[in-house]
């Protein structure tokens, strides 16, 4: 296979240098918010945001206020996005049945889809406010049935952002806390006198806010490993370089260390994006991020075919991977690893952010090798059970566990078989294993 790079990103290395330091940081921060908890939280707050209220959950008159400071047009583009994102994952929720069957007579088996019992919703706010996040995570729990769900997000510029606030409202937050960073995720999920615990955590964040749920996994639940967020655009020479560098910088002005990566087969566009990267860098509002991104963590990669292009996409398993070619459904029907897939020049990684009803939280650093995004089902617990209801299909099945138990030499687990071996068939004694006395 001939893969040229126009551009590269950053050494492998260079990013794990970066990543321990990240989680040295984390890992004590974390244990002093275990040890000390409310007192460790408001300090953690006032150093990293500035923010030092009475209460950092909200009232419902601060909510109240909140929805007052937007527009009747911000309203409706909120309840618009809503209205979308909720109607996709009612399909989804609809879609995931229980299920009884007997298997055999007498046999009963099923599985229920049990909705987790509270959540924590991380909104990312102080540099972006990412009121999006608050549709993904709030509403799809909400759509799932979750019955406490406690939703977060940093101060902006000194005080709760209103669209953000608003946003979690709507979707139906239990409860709205105006918290960031670690200090936010650290006391949700590991509770504090002030705030009960949760048992999962969701939603997107920095590399700290990425790491610390990743250190907290095992204690709670998390939707995904989550970290700087990756985009892929796909392209032949059917599309420009003005969509591509578009499509490019549109992600990588997320922060400093976001990937953004063009993998073609035509060397004439590589070139040509990569000298209208550099164009549209000088109009960019956002072009001290987006630069920095660029320059560290961009890449322009060069296939001879759309086998090595579909090969590579699917080893580099990026987040978001936008298909700009010819036949993009060859890329739904053949790619394997990505988040998600945005099939075409009429749709967008932003439409996914925003508002088109997929969701944003999407799994990064080649995590789409082995799962998907956060959807419906990962707030559902697929909890199985089972109901044997004739004597006969309780003594034929528990002969045949008694001989597998004996093969394993589980002595307690065959005498489980054994005894409705006895209790239920016609039997006094089990032959091929020896029972555990009776009590008398």
């Amino acid at each position: 296979m001939t893969v040229r790079y126009i551009k590269r990103g950053k050494d492998a290395a260079a990013t794990a240098e970066a990543d321990a330091a990240v989680r040295a940081s984390v890992e004590a921060i974390l244990q002093d918010i275990e040890r000390r908890g409310d007192d460790a939280i408001r300090e953690l707050s006032r150093k990293f945001d500035q923010w030092d209220p009475l209460d950092f959950r909200l009232s419902q008159a601060d909510i109240e206020k909140a929805v007052a400071q937007l527009s009747p047009r911000e309203i409706e583009d909120i309840r618009f996005a809503q209205r979308q994102i909720r109607g996709f994952a009612e399909i989804q929720r609809a879609s995931m049945l229980d299920v009884e069957v007997e298997t055999m007579p007498g046999v009963v088996l099923g599985h229920k889809h049990i909705p987790v019992d509270a959540v924590g919703c991380y909104v990312p706010g102080g540099k972006y406010p990412m009121i999006a996040s608050a549709h993904m995570s709030v509403l799809t729990a909400k759509v799932a049935g979750v019955k406490r769900i406690v939703s977060t997000a940093p101060p902006y510029q000194g005080a709760p952002h209103p669209a953000i606030v608003t946003a979690m409202h709507f979707a139906g937050a239990d409860e709205i806390l105006v918290l960031g960073g670690i200090q936010a995720v650290g006391a949700m999920a590991l509770g504090t006198p002030s705030l009960p615990g949760v048992d999962m955590l969701v939603g997107p964040g920095n590399m700290f806010v990425a790491e610390a749920k990743r250190q907290l996994y095992g204690r709670v639940g998390i939707d995904l490993f989550a970290g700087p967020t990756e985009t892929l655009v796909i392209a032949d020479d059917s599309v420009d370089a003005e969509m591509c560098a578009v499509d490019l910088l549109g992600q990588a002005e997320h922060g400093p260390t976001s990937p953004a990566v063009l993998l073609t087969d035509s060397e004439a566009l590589a070139r040509a994006t990569l000298a209208e990267v550099e164009r549209q860098l000088t109009i960019l509002p956002t072009a001290a991020i987006a630069r920095a991104s660029w320059a560290e963590h961009g890449a322009i990669i060069v296939c001879d075919t759309q086998d090595e292009m579909l090969a590579t996409a699917n080893e580099l398993a990026f987040e978001h991977v936008q298909v700009l070619t010819r036949d993009p459904d060859l890329y739904l029907e053949r790619m394997t690893n990505y988040g998600a897939l945005f099939l075409g020049p009429r749709t967008n990684v932003s439409f996914g952010d925003k508002v088109i009803g997929t969701n944003h939280t999407l799994p990064t650093k080649r995590n789409a090798r082995f799962t998907g995004g956060l959807w419906v089902g990962k707030f559902l617990k697929t909890c199985t059970y089972q109901r044997v209801t004739t004597d006969s299909a309780s003594a034929l099945i528990g002969e045949y566990c008694s001989r597998l138990c004996h093969m394993e030499n589980f002595a307690g687990h065959g005498e489980q078989a054994n005894l409705r071996v006895r209790r239920y068939g016609d039997r006094d004694e089990v032959p091929w294993y020896q029972p555990v006395p009776a009590r008398t």
